[in-house]
């Protein structure tokens, strides 16, 4: 089941509220001595986490259907970029990363019970108990954690105004309702925060000779200028005007730090060819999420900041809120 993105939290009855991890969403499932992990796309998890396994096959109940998050705990709070470190080709390395890094799953939902019943028509409120009692069974499990939830709008704000690093924003949830899979049958608020970044650079869209994307930079703590991510939220009424300011800019070396590589491995369509600019331009940029100092996904273009000097647009912008107390304590 998927959640559909909205602006607000649902402020009427009848609503259950839940922190959003920052993590890889995981069905995981047992069948006898038979264990899988599965990612949303429905592609298999499992050979990348074998201490999940491992703990999963430990557990008392040798039939069940689990809806999670995979997390990997640092600092406090979670590390993305450990988790996307597990996907990797050699199995020697992943061993390594299993041992010295070991995931969690986060439980919030629970699809077949211990007796192999179908729970996918039951409403939330009872699955929700089943899961407690299922999670109960499982002793100590170090390895395994049960989701908080809140009923309470305030509290759910709370942890939606801290959503930062281990949070990714807070999903509602009908009390009664059935899991739907395949649907958005859950709201989700993610967190967004905004950046003043440069402009660095720019890219050509494809087979066209207008500005296709921004290449956004911020100044470290030595006053060099690090490629940050992209931005392409640009109108096609604006293409051609802006295209004439930024090639009157055009001069290398662009950025004097991390500078873009080439194609993305996700992307064969997207050029690995940039144009510098002189550092002259600065755009305020809308993100959800910051991974070993860089944007992980595209950004939202808000607008043109000429009122503010490139040299301000520092990484310092990008250091998150404080946790709440008792989500570093969940954590531990």
């Amino acid at each position: 089941m998927e959640a559909k993105l909205v602006t607000d939290l649902p402020e009427d009855s009848g609503w259950e509220f839940e922190p959003k991890w920052d993590g890889f969403r995981c069905l995981a499932y047992r069948a006898g001595d038979e264990i899988d992990l599965r990612a949303k796309s429905g592609k298999p998890l499992k050979r990348y986490f074998p201490e999940v396994v491992a703990f999963l096959k430990k557990l008392e109940p040798k039939c069940f259907v689990l809806d999670g998050e995979l997390v990997i705990p640092a600092g406090g709070t979670l590390a993305f970029e450990a988790l996307q470190q597990r996907i990797h080709p050699a199995e020697s390395r992943i061993k390594k990363l299993s041992s010295e890094t070991p995931a969690l799953l986060i439980l919030f939902d629970m699809l077949l019970d211990t007796k192999g019943q179908s729970m996918l028509e039951v409403p939330l409120k009872q699955r929700r108990a089943a899961l407690e009692g299922f999670f109960k069974s499982a002793g100590d499990a170090k390895n395994l954690k049960l989701s908080p939830y809140t009923l309470d709008l305030r509290k759910a704000r709370d942890w939606l105004n801290h959503a930062s690093g281990a949070l990714d924003g807070v999903v509602a949830k009908r009390l009664d309702g059935s899991y739907l899979p395949g649907e958005r049958a859950m709201l989700k608020v993610k967190h967004l925060r905004t950046a003043d970044c440069v402009v660095g650079g720019f890219r050509y869209a494809s087979e066209s000779r207008y500005v296709g994307s921004l290449l956004l930079g911020l100044y470290d703590s030595e006053g060099r200028l690090d490629h940050v991510g992209f931005t392409a939220t640009i109108t096609h009424d604006e293409r051609p005007a802006l295209t004439k300011r930024l090639e009157a800019l055009i001069a290398p070396p662009g950025f004097t730090g991390k500078a873009p590589g080439g194609p993305s491995r996700w992307s064969t369509e997207r050029s690995g060819e940039w144009e510098p600019l002189k550092p002259k331009l600065v755009v305020e940029v809308r993100y959800d999420h910051v991974t070993d100092n860089r944007f992980r996904h595209g950004t939202k273009l808000v607008r043109f900041r000429p009122d503010k000097s490139p040299k301000q647009c520092t990484f310092e912008q990008l250091e998150p809120p404080m946790l709440p107390r008792n989500i570093k304590l969940f954590l531990k």
